[in-house]
C-alpha cells in the first residue's frame, strides 16, 4: 500500500475523531454547560441544535429543563400533642439557574440529597408545631356526613374543630423551603404530604378507640330500636284494649237490647189475663227456690213474706211418702227482715 495513502487515511480518521469531539447537540428538554478542566466556560447553552466546542479539553454537562420529582423517605416524627407518626412526602421542582445549580450541586443526585435535608427538616418543624388532627384533615370546613345520627353517636359523630388544616401546612412548608433551595439554583414548585400513618406502637390503641366508638354508635342504634319497639308494642296494646272495650260495650248494648225485647215479649205474653200473671209469678218463684235452696244453703225467711207464701200454702205429704231428708230451710222469728217479692 502506498505510504501517502496510509497517511491520508490516518489523517481522515483523526479528523473524524476531532470533529466528533468538537460537535455536540442540545435537546429541547435540557441545558448544556461547557467546562474546561473542571471550570465552567461561558454561559449555559439553552438553544437546541448542533453546537461546537474545543475537542478533548472541553466537556459537555447536560442539565434538565423539565420538572423533576422528589420523593422523600418515610420519616417518624412527633406532633404537637406528642403523637408519633410516619410521614411520607413528595415535591416537584426544576432547575431555575443552571449556572448556580451546576456550581453548587453539579448533578441531580446531589440535588436530591440536599432536598432531603431541606424539605425533610421543614416538614419536621411543621408537624411538630401542629396537632395530629390538623395534619390529617385537609380542610377545616369539612363536615360530618348526614348518615350518622348525632343524637346518640355522641362525640363519635363530631369532627374536632381545626384551625388550619393540611393544605395550609403544606403551603407553610413550601414557603419556608423555597428560599433555601433558591440559593442552589432550584425553584421549588410544590410540596405535598403523600401519606400519614400512626406509629406501630400506637396503632393497636387507635384501633381499640375506633372499635369503642363504633360500639357506642351501634349501642345507640340498638337503644333507638328498642325504644321504637316499646312504642309500637304500647300502641298495639292500647289499640287492642280500645277494640276490646268497644266490642264489649257493643256486646252489652246488644244483650241489653235483647233482654229488654225479651222482657217486653214476656210482659205482653203474661199480662194478657190474671191467670197468666199468676202463673208467671209462680214460675219465677220456683226459679228463685231452685237458685237459693241448695244442699248447703241456710236461709232465714219471714212468715209474712211473699217468698214464703207458697211454702205456707203447701199441703203436708203422708209420712210414708215423705222424703228421707227435709227441705233444708228453717223458719225463724218474725222479727227477721222480709224478702221482697218477685215481680214479673
Amino acid at each position: 500500500m502506498n505510504p501517502s495513502r496510509i497517511i491520508l487515511i490516518v489523517i481522515a480518521i483523526l479528523g473524524i475523531i476531532v470533529l466528533g469531539s468538537s460537535a455536540y447537540t442540545v435537546r429541547e428538554t435540557e441545558v448544556v454547560i461547557l467546562t474546561q478542566f473542571g471550570r465552567q466556560i461561558g454561559t449555559p447553552v439553552t438553544e437546541s441544535g448542533l453546537h461546537w466546542k474545543l475537542p478533548f479539553i472541553q466537556s459537555v454537562n447536560r442539565i434538565e429543563k423539565r420538572l423533576l420529582e422528589w420523593d422523600g423517605p418515610v420519616s417518624e416524627m412527633p406532633t404537637e400533642d406528642k403523637t408519633y407518626i410516619s410521614v411520607e412526602a413528595f415535591a416537584r421542582w426544576r432547575i431555575h439557574d443552571p449556572a448556580i445549580y451546576f456550581v453548587s450541586l453539579r448533578d441531580e443526585r446531589s440535588a436530591q440529597s440536599r432536598l432531603d435535608d431541606i424539605i425533610g427538616s421543614e416538614i419536621r418543624i411543621a408537624v411538630a408545631r401542629h396537632e395530629l388532627i390538623e395534619i390529617v384533615r385537609s380542610d377545616k370546613a369539612r363536615k360530618m356526613v348526614d348518615a350518622v345520627d348525632k343524637d346518640f353517636a355522641g362525640k363519635a359523630a363530631e369532627l374536632p374543630k381545626i384551625l388550619r388544616g393540611r393544605r395550609e401546612i403544606e403551603r407553610d412548608i413550601l414557603k419556608e423551603a423555597a428560599p433555601k433551595v433558591k440559593s442552589l439554583g432550584i425553584e421549588l414548585l410544590d410540596v405535598r404530604l403523600k401519606r400519614v400513618n400512626y406509629n406501630t406502637q400506637v396503632v393497636e390503641r387507635i384501633h381499640q378507640r375506633m372499635i369503642s366508638e363504633r360500639l357506642q354508635i351501634a349501642q345507640g342504634y340498638r337503644s333507638k330500636g328498642e325504644g321504637e319497639a316499646l312504642r309500637i308494642t304500647g300502641k298495639r296494646d292500647r289499640d287492642l284494649r280500645e277494640i276490646e272495650s268497644t266490642a264489649y260495650r257493643k256486646v252489652q248494648e246488644i244483650q241489653g237490647a235483647a233482654d229488654a225485647e225479651a222482657t217486653r215479649i214476656y210482659a205482653e205474653a203474661f199480662n194478657k189475663s190474671p191467670q197468666a200473671v199468676e202463673f208467671y209469678g209462680f214460675v219465677k218463684t220456683m226459679e228463685t227456690y231452685k237458685k237459693i235452696l241448695l244442699g248447703e244453703t241456710s236461709i232465714v225467711l219471714s212468715t209474712d213474706g211473699d217468698l214464703f207464701r207458697l211454702l205456707k200454702s203447701a199441703k203436708p205429704v203422708a209420712a210414708e211418702t215423705a222424703p228421707s231428708s227435709p227441705i233444708p230451710a228453717r223458719a225463724a222469728a218474725p222479727a227477721a227482715a222480709p224478702i221482697a217479692p218477685v215481680v214479673p
